[in-house]
């Protein structure tokens, strides 16, 4: 496998709170990096300086090896990049499918008939083919979520990075969901997951990176890192021995 994101020593701080200190992990193609710590930590902010919303005050960042750290998160989006939010952001007044047509379009590049088809088979992988017509808006938690995953797949990405994405899905939901990201994997997909809900997490990650306060905290096997006493303790809130 080759590398295809390397975060250098990133460094992001609003006034006393830092977001981001020294953090420094690198991904390989293919593979699924999981990222966990208590509310607060620094994850999403994480992701918004990986995909250019943010800008770090220091440190490099890195995308199929090219020095990517001034670039904006429009191009990088362009570059290969995509993610979902943990609170669902879609165009409540267009439809399902032009919510991913604009993804298609705008994040890949893709137009007419190729944009079309692309979405539409993005759109019957998440499950949401059949509510292509109905208003973004009025859909319910579940399927919010699942326009999420669609317009992030619309874009075409090499590096699908998702936000708490089973977060209040029941578990039948949670199992749908793992098995829509393995398909995606499958496809030769990175795959970076921020998630409170561990035992999804741990049914698809390769890796997994405990932050806190912006620091890289724990980093490994993710059975070996669940399993760390400084993780159940502290950073998990679990009793070492419960």
């Amino acid at each position: 496998m080759s590398e295809i994101l390397r975060l250098d020593r990133i460094d992001k701080a609003f006034g006393a709170v830092q977001v981001a200190d020294q953090l420094s992990y690198s991904l390989d193609s293919n593979e699924a990096l999981g990222i966990i710590g208590p509310n607060g930590a620094g994850k999403t902010s994480m992701f918004n300086l990986v995909t250019g919303t943010l800008a770090a005050d220091g440190g490099r960042l890195f995308f199929l090896g090219e020095d990517i750290t001034r670039l904006s998160a429009a191009q990088r989006c362009r570059a290969g990049m995509a993610r979902s939010f943990q609170i669902p952001q879609p165009f409540s007044g267009l439809t399902v499918f032009e919510n991913a047509m604009v993804a298609a379009t705008q994040g890949a590049g893709l137009a007419g008939r190729h944009a079309e088809e692309h979405c539409l088979q993005m759109l019957e992988e998440t499950g949401l083919l059949g509510k292509a017509n109905n208003l973004a808006g009025a859909l319910g938690l579940l399927d919010r979520k699942r326009l999420e995953l669609t317009r992030a797949l619309c874009a075409n990405p090499k590096l699908l990075l998702l936000d708490e994405i089973a977060g209040g899905l029941t578990d039948a939901e949670c199992q749908d969901l793992v098995a829509t990201i393995r398909q995606i994997r499958s496809r030769g997909v990175a795959i970076i997951w921020i998630e409170h809900v561990v035992h999804a997490l741990l049914a698809v990650v390769d890796r997994l990176i405990v932050i806190d306060f912006g620091r890289k905290i724990a980093e490994g096997d993710p059975k070996k890192v669940m399993a760390s006493k400084e993780v159940r303790e502290i950073y998990l809130g679990i009793e070492a021995d419960g």
